[in-house]
């Protein structure tokens, strides 16, 4: 029985892997999240026939079936239920429930270690899962509190060095108890901790801004997949520690390619800081050309390439469904339609192209934001429907701008651009978009759903 459960351990292994391979292109992605989900169905199954065999008592048995039924349940309605608008705040929640499950394991598993004889590395072990775990918890819960607009960015000194003051006893405390240097009890231990790290996550995240948290949300997730990692060592479990290992790898490779595409190193984000504009710079007064909705439909029914380059402002007005129309309308008349995603659009990594998914947009017209600025100058009409920090030219042109560095969609040397919004709000760096002054930009305001589906209707008649 144990070699059946250790082979089936390893096929789930497996099946992560493959799961991850699957996952890194949006056109197989949900069926690597199938295969994937697969592996874990078979890892609990094969935990519970491990259970069975150690004689580990039915009622345990019973109350742990019961806790995945109410989870599957919830999860599965809350899912269901949660609007694109809202995938970011509900991924960092589920984040949050296994930042919170690690640290509980901890807690669980001190009560065992006081009561017998334990080596020192499963101790250490045991601590860095529940201090991870924690920090994932508390860190996690801000996050979705910030992406919902319920928490504003605490940005005070005070904040900053509370949290480094924490970090910094987070790492002595272990030490100092080790030695035997504080005289209590090693479950007592574990709940300080375990209180000092969950402060210390709502520190670390609320000096962060909005504009960082595709950044924040990917590192979370990796603390998660780390704090299972170790709860994997303590416990033995092969299955878990894999899959924590593919987690938190895959997280921190996404954080680290997040702060690329920002031109932002990860110490910067962590420490929420931002480029600030020299000298007090003034704003220059634009002059906006604004644009009609016949007229929008006009220039895209003579373009024979348009680029679409969706952004957060799509996902509020849910307006997926009627862009995937319009592209259909336009590629009846023959003209050439493709989406350019810039990797940090929305409000997690990969939000546009699950956006997009929704819509049933093909994947091959989708290109990234390096093959869309090679050719970017043949387009003849480029829409730009939301986005607004990642499409400013003072990114490239204006040193001062506290954008100045931030890779770009070169939408400004496009033929014609039109940029659709409610108002001449800001995104969320807070600077002003050159792009909009510029001769070949013109603004088509007002809702963006309700605009596409003006546009398709006035199509639909030309």
């Amino acid at each position: 029985m144990h070699a059946i459960i250790e082979i089936g351990y390893l096929i789930a292994t497996l099946s992560f892997l493959g799961g991850l391979k699957f996952m890194s292109s949006p056109k197989n992605a949900k069926t690597g999240n199938l295969i994937a989900a697969m592996g874990m169905v078979l890892a609990v199954v094969l935990t519970f026939i491990a259970a069975v065999s150690a004689t580990v008592p039915y009622i345990n048995l019973i109350i742990m079936l019961l806790a995945i039924a109410i989870g599957t349940v919830i999860g599965k309605r809350v899912s269901d239920k949660v609007e694109m608008t809202g995938m970011p705040q509900l991924v960092s929640l589920f984040n949050a429930t296994g930042g919170g499950c690690a640290m509980l394991l901890g807690l669980v598993e001190a009560n065992q270690m006081e009561l017998a004889t334990v080596i020192l590395g499963n101790q250490i072990l045991l601590i860095a899962g529940l201090v991870t775990g924690a920090v994932a918890l508390t860190g996690s819960i801000i996050a979705e509190r910030k992406l919902a607009g319920k928490v504003k960015d605490r940005r005070s000194k005070t904040v900053i060095i509370s949290a480094r003051l924490l970090l910094g006893l987070l790492f002595l405390l272990p030490v100092l108890y080790f030695f035997g240097i504080i005289p209590i009890g090693f479950t007592a231990f574990m709940y300080v901790l375990s209180l000092i790290a969950m402060i210390y996550g709502v520190l670390f995240v609320l000096p962060i801004g909005g504009a960082d948290m595709p950044v924040v949300i990917s590192l979370l997730n990796s603390i998660t997949g780390i704090a299972t990692a170790f709860a994997g060592f303590v416990y033995g479990n092969k299955a878990m520690i894999a899959g924590g290992i593919f987690v938190g790898a895959a997280g921190i490779l996404l954080t680290l390619l997040m702060c690329k595409a920002m031109n932002r190193s990860l110490m910067k984000v962590l420490a929420g800081t931002f480029k600030k504009s020299k000298n007090g710079q003034v704003e220059e007064e634009q002059e906006i050309k604004e644009i009609s909705i016949s007229e929008t439909a006009l220039s895209l029914s003579f373009a024979q390439k348009v680029a679409i380059v969706p952004g957060y402002g799509l996902a509020v007005a849910q307006a997926q469904h009627i862009c995937g129309q319009l592209q259909q309308l336009l590629e009846k008349r023959n003209v050439e339609v493709n989406y350019i995603i810039h990797p940090v659009a929305g409000r997690m990594p990969g939000h546009m192209n699950v956006l997009l998914a929704e819509a049933n947009v093909d994947y091959s017209r989708l290109k990234e934001m390096e093959e869309g600025n090679e050719n970017m100058a043949q387009y003849d009409t480029v829409l730009v429907i939301g986005a607004n920090d990642v499409v400013n030219p003072a990114a490239e042109n204006n040193p001062d701008s506290p954008v100045y560095g931030m890779p770009i969609i070169r939408t400004h040397e496009s033929k014609q651009v039109i940029v659709m919004k409610r108002s001449m709000g800001k995104g969320y760096a807070g600077v002003q978009n050159d792009l909009f002054g510029l001769d070949n930009c013109s603004i088509l305001f007002g809702d963006a759903k309700s605009s596409l589906l003006e546009i398709v209707n006035q199509l639909k008649l030309i």
